[in-house]
């Protein structure tokens, strides 16, 4: 077995970490994109790739907080632009780092908010934003407890870009200036589906011979999640003995003790890493790859958003329903209430609490192919309705 190793990424290049960066390694004039990790990476590909359209000449460098998220940088987007590390949050690092890197315009993607870093832009001059901000009201408690830090750190920044009501509101509440504080609403909205990603879905589906098979989709599942959906497959096949299920965990971490939970049940599963075709015996096709979830979602007859009966707040939901795939989530969705409600209001998405609650809805949809397409048709079109945050916020940018 092949798995993602822990050392990669551990190279010189964490040395940013400090300031320390190296000329040949970056793009100099260029803007810089700051994302945590892997979900705020994969949230701005396709404001990355307008950027690149409208301008190619222009350098573009992502800063990532974690391995996985610079792995993803280099997944999605194969050289085009430039990968850093975030330097910590001390007043010596971030000045050598912008110094060094000599941005044109940053852009701290959703809610990655550093007092000394937002200082040395505004000293240096070099305009920063908030772009698809979140501030969630359990994080505006947090702010307002010291406000000596963060009213400053948010008169730094030249404009915020909230992705949502609840957002705009909770920055206005934070003592922001209306005047800075735009209503852009989320970019995950404008979500689309790369040739990369359209590629990889067939050879998923020839390399494992599951074309033939009904596939409920497990994604960015947290502990005990994995045993949930098992817990809901597993009576299920008796009834549609053509079933997959494909699980892919949120962290590679957790790939090899998600292998061992399958094992130990005597699940018959097939790693992904190692390219075997899937038979009629196969039960669980485990994903331990980094960056196939999207094309594994085009596969998919139903798919369970995981990070939502754990309480993680509920990863993205629209991947599913870009590709017009129907979903259950569970109750913990703090990280995209608006983008959940609205799924959930056009009946693409159903809420689960337990074990029961997930074979019966995946149980309706398998009976009911026809109910099961419409509910997906409506996700595509809950995308389509709410479209346009990459262009507002676009737009603002460049016109400040």
């Amino acid at each position: 077995m092949q798995y993602l190793s822990k050392k990669s990424g551990y190279s010189i290049s964490r040395l940013s970490r400090y300031g320390l960066l190296f000329t040949q390694k970056i793009s100099r004039q260029g803007i810089l994109i700051h994302c945590s990790s892997v979900g705020e990476v994969v949230a701005v590909q396709t404001l990355v790739e307008r950027l690149i359209k409208t301008n190619p000449e222009q350098g573009i460098t992502i800063s990532t907080s974690t391995t996985t998220g610079a792995e993803r940088v280099n997944l999605l987007f194969e050289g085009r632009v430039k990968h850093v590390y975030f330097p910590y949050d001390f007043p010596l690092f971030v000045t050598s780092f912008i110094r060094r890197l000599a941005p044109k315009k940053i852009l701290i993607n959703e809610m990655e908010l550093w007092p000394n870093f937002s200082r040395a832009c505004n000293k240096a001059q070099i305009p920063i934003y908030i772009i698809n901000g979140r501030m969630s009201d359990k994080s505006k408690v947090t702010y307002r407890k010291f406000p000596s830090l963060f009213s400053p750190m948010f008169a730094n920044f030249s404009a915020i870009c909230a992705q949502g009501q609840r957002d705009y509101d909770n920055y206005l509440d934070l003592g922001v200036d209306r005047n800075r504080l735009f209503l852009t609403n989320n970019i995950k909205f404008d979500l689309s589906f790369s040739d990369t990603d359209i590629k990889t879905t067939e050879v998923i589906k020839h390399t494992f011979t599951i074309g033939h098979r009904d596939i409920l989709v497990g994604a960015s599942t947290h502990a005990p999640e994995e045993q949930l959906l098992i817990d809901a497959y597993l009576p299920l096949i008796r009834q549609y003995p053509n079933l997959l299920l494909i699980i892919v965990p949120r962290h590679p971490q957790r790939f090899e003790k998600v292998y061992q939970l399958l094992k130990g049940q005597n699940i018959q599963v097939n790693l992904m890493s190692e390219l075997k075709p899937c038979d009629d015996s196969t039960q669980v096709l485990l994903c331990n790859q980094m960056g196939k979830l999207r094309a594994i979602y085009a596969l998919a007859d139903i798919a369970f958003v995981g990070g939502s009966l754990a309480d993680r707040g509920g990863h993205n939901a629209l991947e599913p329903a870009a590709v017009g795939v129907p979903m259950i989530m569970g109750p913990s969705r703090y990280n995209n209430p608006a983008i959940c409600a609205a799924l959930e209001s056009a009946k693409a998405l159903r809420n689960v609490e337990n074990t029961e609650d997930i074979k019966s809805a995946f149980q309706d949809w398998l009976n009911n192919p026809t109910q099961r397409k419409t509910a997906g048709a409506a996700g595509k079109q809950v995308l389509e309705k709410n479209g346009g945050a990459i262009e507002k916020t676009l737009e603002l940018i460049y016109s400040s």
